[in-house]
């Protein structure tokens, strides 16, 4: 097939472009430098208050036994009847604290609201980082209309960077296969601009932070 005047000499130029690099027109832009600004707080107080931000609910603990006082009463406030936790060690953890809000009969289908952990808490965000090698895995801080995160002080991050690198360090190279940030309850403006909470998740995310 016979190639034009016109269009081989564009292919030459491609071709002849291909084979020599073309310097950044900009060297000093690719920095490695972070554009985020260092905290200047504390990271607790950081995360509550972008947590809140975004419509979540913070709590701080000073110890397991406070936390399990504090969901009692929060749990009876509520009137919730079934909570569910899929993470037999927190159970175990919780219910020798005091906590008795566990029921033999809650399932991820019928429950209140759902307990997890989680693998990080982003302060600059205030973000939970969640991920599938958890024992709650991938549904249960989705399904539940309550999402109620317990977390630790030694968890707390600035950054998202500093978070997947805790990730990356923790799980080598077999990294799961999703890592996802919670940023408060689920909402959406799809709808005439209208800002609707619980739409594609929880319509509550709680986080309770124990000093520890």
């Amino acid at each position: 097939m016979s190639v034009s005047s016109s269009k081989e000499v564009i292919l030459k130029k491609i071709r002849a472009a291909l084979t020599e690099s073309t310097p950044l027109p900009f060297p000093q832009s690719e920095g490695t430098s972070s554009m985020v600004q260092p905290s200047q707080k504390e990271l607790e107080i950081q995360f509550a208050e972008e947590f809140n931000k975004l419509q979540g609910r913070f709590a701080f603990c000073l110890s397991l036994a406070e936390l399990c006082q504090q969901l009692n009463t929060l749990i009876e406030a509520k009137n919730w009847a079934h909570i569910f936790c899929n993470e037999n060690g927190l159970k175990k953890d919780m219910t020798a604290g005091g906590f008795t809000g566990f029921s033999a009969t809650a399932t991820l289908e019928n429950c209140d609201a759902s307990i997890t952990t989680c693998e990080n808490l982003v302060a600059r965000t205030g973000s939970v980082v969640l991920t599938s090698a958890s024992h709650s895995g991938r549904t249960v801080s989705v399904y539940a209309p309550v999402h109620i995160c317990i977390a630790y002080t030694r968890q707390l991050v600035y950054d998202i960077k500093d978070a997947l690198q805790v990730i990356k360090e923790k799980y080598g190279s077999s990294l799961p296969s999703l890592i996802s940030l919670a940023s408060g309850p689920s909402r959406t403006a799809d709808i005439e601009k209208t800002l609707v909470t619980g739409v594609h998740g929880p319509r509550e995310v709680y986080v309770f932070l124990v000093d520890q």
